[in-house]
């Protein structure tokens, strides 16, 4: 499922990556990567290995409702974690920090699947404070 037709990623997952710290919000942290991977098992490794490493910044430290942290990452065919960058900001430094941290702690991730024939791998981490339905 495409997200947008400007932005050619894939969503991959999408759950609460940490106990919720108010009955109404809680964190939640989405995975796209390019469309070329097709392996969902990669897709599935790299998110946990993310969720893994998320700590969430003290009641100061969140955004607003619906605050968002993109993180842009580019990974080698070795798994290594060749850049990490906040593209959108949430509104709280804090949280923007938690969100690239969590990334960069995560690496280094498995070498890309075999089959997959480009020489890098585009992964978006979105990291959202977000209502409880």
């Amino acid at each position: 499922m495409l997200r947008s037709r400007s932005l050619p990623l894939v969503v991959l997952l999408s759950l609460a990556v940490a106990p919720l710290a108010l009955a109404a919000a809680g964190p939640q942290l989405q995975a796209f990567f390019s469309p070329e991977l097709k392996s969902t098992a990669y897709q599935q490794r790299v998110y946990a290995q993310v969720a893994g490493k998320w700590k969430q910044p003290g009641k100061k430290g969140l955004p607003a409702v619906g605050g968002k942290t993109v993180v842009q990452a580019v990974l080698g065919r070795d798994g290594k974690l060749l850049s990490a960058v906040v593209t959108t900001e949430s509104g709280s430094k804090s949280w923007d920090a938690a969100a690239l941290s969590a990334v960069q702690k995560a690496a280094p991730f498995a070498p890309l699947p075999k089959d997959y024939s480009l020489a890098t791998l585009d992964a978006h981490f979105h990291v959202a404070w977000v209502s409880s339905p």
